[in-house]
C-alpha cells in the first residue's frame, strides 16, 4: 500500500521558532572517529535517522560495540584503530556518506568487508576511492567491476604511504581517507588531483581530527599529510544541529516574506551549508543571530548568479527559492548533483517545470527564471529526502502542492513534516 502524499497549506510564518535534529555529517564522522578511538566515548546530540543508523550498524558489524540510548546519545567502544571486518555483507541502503566514508575506513579491517546498497547505490561511483586505496596496498575492488558497489575492502596492508586521488565527484572520498589515515603505520600523504568539491565538509572532517587529538598538516585544498601510529582521543562529544536541515526553514522565511528562527545554530559553525545564509542575504533577506540561534526574515527576492560547488545539498533548496525571485538565477558548478540520491539536477528541473517554472540545465549549471506564475502539483520525490523537503517549502507560497512518498525524509530528518507543520500555522 503506497504512502499518502503530504499536502502543504500555504502560510506566511511570522516569528516561528523551530528545532532541527543533530547534524548528519557530524554524526557520521564522530561515530566513526569514536570507533577508532582508544576506549569508550559518548557522542550526544546524534541524529537518529536512516543513514546514521546504517553507519552505526555497519560499525557494529565490523566489531565495534555501540549502545544506542535512544535519546541521541551513543556510547561507542573504540578499539584503537582496529576493525575486525565483517563476514556478512554490510548493507548501506542509499547512504552515500556511509558508503564513501566506510569504504575507506574498512581498509583498516583485519579481514575484508563487503559493502553493498540498494539499486541506486549500485549506480553511484566509488572508482576513484578504490584506486586510491590500491595505491597503498589495501585490497579494494568493485565486485561487478563497475567502479560502483558492491565493493570488497580490507584484509590487507596497514602500512599506508603516499597516494593521489580525484575528488571532483565527492569530497567524501578524501574525508574517508583522512579518518582512517592516523590508524595506519605510516599514515597517508594525500595529493588531490581534481577538485575537491564540497570543501567545507573536508574542513569539518579536519575539525574532528583536531578535536580528537590527531595531528595533520595541509597545503591548500590539494595536499594533506596525516602521520601514522596515532590514536583518536576517547571522550564526550556533542553533535550540533544540522545546518542542511535548517535550510528548509530559512527558505520558508525567504519565499513567504515571513520570519523563522532555528534554535541552537551558530554562525560560527563549521557546517558549510550555512553559506546559504549569505546567498539569501544577497537575494534580499535579512539574517540575524543571537545566543538562541539564527533568524531569517524574507524580503523582495532578486535573482542570483552563484557557484554552488561547495554546497551541493543546498542546490535544491536554492532552486526553489530562485523560482520566487525576480529575474534569472544561474546556479553554477553543480555537475556532481547527478551522482546524489537521485539525479538532482534533472529532478529539480523536472519538478519546478511541473509547477509551471521556467528552468534549463546548461552544461553543469542550473538556470531558473523566477517570478513566473506557479501552480500546485503532485511532486515526485525520487526517494530523495532533499527533494521532499525543499518542495514542501514551495507549498507555503503555492496552493495545491502535494509531496509524494513523504516518508523518504527518514533518511536525514525523520520528523521533518511534524516540525514543518508548525511552520504552516
Amino acid at each position: 500500500m503506497s504512502e499518502a502524499p503530504f499536502t502543504v497549506r500555504p502560510h506566511r510564518p511570522e516569528g516561528v521558532r523551530v528545532r532541527v535534529p543533530g547534524s548528519k555529517s557530524y554524526t557520521h564522522r564522530l561515530l566513526i572517529a569514536a570507533a577508532l578511538a582508544g576506549g569508550p566515548s559518548e557522542v550526544s546530540g546524534c541524529l537518529r535517522s536512516e543513514d546514521t543508523l546504517l553507519t552505526t550498524q555497519a560499525l557494529r558489524q565490523m566489531g565495534i560495540p555501540i549502545t544506542d540510548h535512544g535519546d541521541g546519545r551513543m556510547t561507542v567502544e573504540g578499539k584503537g584503530g582496529r576493525l575486525q571486518g565483517s563476514e556478512s555483507s554490510v548493507f548501506l541502503g542509499n547512504s552515500g556518506t556511509s558508503m564513501r566514508l566506510l569504504s575507506a575506513v574498512a581498509g583498516l579491517g583485519e579481514k575484508a568487508s563487503t559493502l553493498d546498497g540498494n539499486a541506486r547505490m549500485r549506480q553511484r561511483p566509488l572508482g576513484d576511492l578504490l584506486d586510491a586505496l590500491a595505491q597503498v596496498d589495501i585490497p579494494a575492488r568493485s565486485v561487478e567491476d563497475t567502479g560502483c558497489p558492491p565493493v570488497v575492502i580490507g584484509g590487507g596492508s596497514r602500512r599506508g604511504g603516499a597516494l593521489s586521488i580525484a575528488c571532483h565527484l565527492s569530497s567524501q572520498y578524501l574525508s574517508g581517507l583522512l579518518l582512517m589515515a592516523p590508524c595506519l603505520e605510516k599514515g597517508l600523504d594525500i595529493t588531490v588531483t581534481r577538485g575537491p568539491v564540497s570543501r567545507p565538509y573536508i574542513l569539518m572532517t579536519l575539525e574532528i581530527l583536531e578535536k580528537m587529538g590527531i595531528a595533520f598538516s595541509r597545503e591548500g585544498d590539494t595536499h594533506y599529510i596525516v602521520p601514522g601510529g596515532q590514536t583518536y582521543r576517547a571522550g564526550s562529544y556533542l553533535v550540533e544541529p544540522d545546518a542542511s536541515n535548517a535550510s528548509y526553514f530559512f527558505a520558508a522565511a525567504a519565499i513567504t516574506g515571513g520570519s523563522v528562527s532555528v534554535e541552537g545554530l551558530s554562525l560560527g559553525s563549521a557546517q558549510g551549508d550555512l553559506g546559504l545564509l549569505g546567498i539569501l542575504e544577497r537575494m534580499g533577506c535579512t539574517v540575524a543571530s543571537d545566543i538562541r540561534g539564527i533568524t531569517v526574515k524574507g524580503g523582495k527576492l532578486q535573482a542570483i548568479d552563484v557557484d554552488m560547488g561547495d554546497m551541493p545539498d543546498m542546490v535544491p533548496t536554492l532552486g526553489v527559492v530562485a523560482a520566487f525571485a525576480e529575474g534569472t538565477s544561474r546556479i553554477r558548478n553543480v555537475a556532481h548533483l547527478r551522482e546524489k540520491e537521485c539525479d538532482r539536477l534533472s529532478a529539480v528541473a523536472t519538478e519546478l517545470t511541473r509547477m509551471g517554472g521556467v528552468v534549463r540545465i546548461v552544461g553543469d549549471d542550473l538556470e531558473i527564471t523566477g517570478g513566473q506564475p506557479l501552480h500546485g502539483a503532485r511532486i515526485h520525490t525520487y526517494d530523495d529526502h532533499r527533494m521532499a523537503m525543499c518542495f514542501a517549502v514551495a507549498g507555503l507560497k503555492v496552493q495545491g502542492v502535494e509531496i509524494t512518498d513523504p516518508g523518504c525524509v527518514a533518511k536525514s530528518f525523520p520528523n521533518f513534516f511534524e516540525v514543518f507543520s508548525g511552520v504552516m500555522g
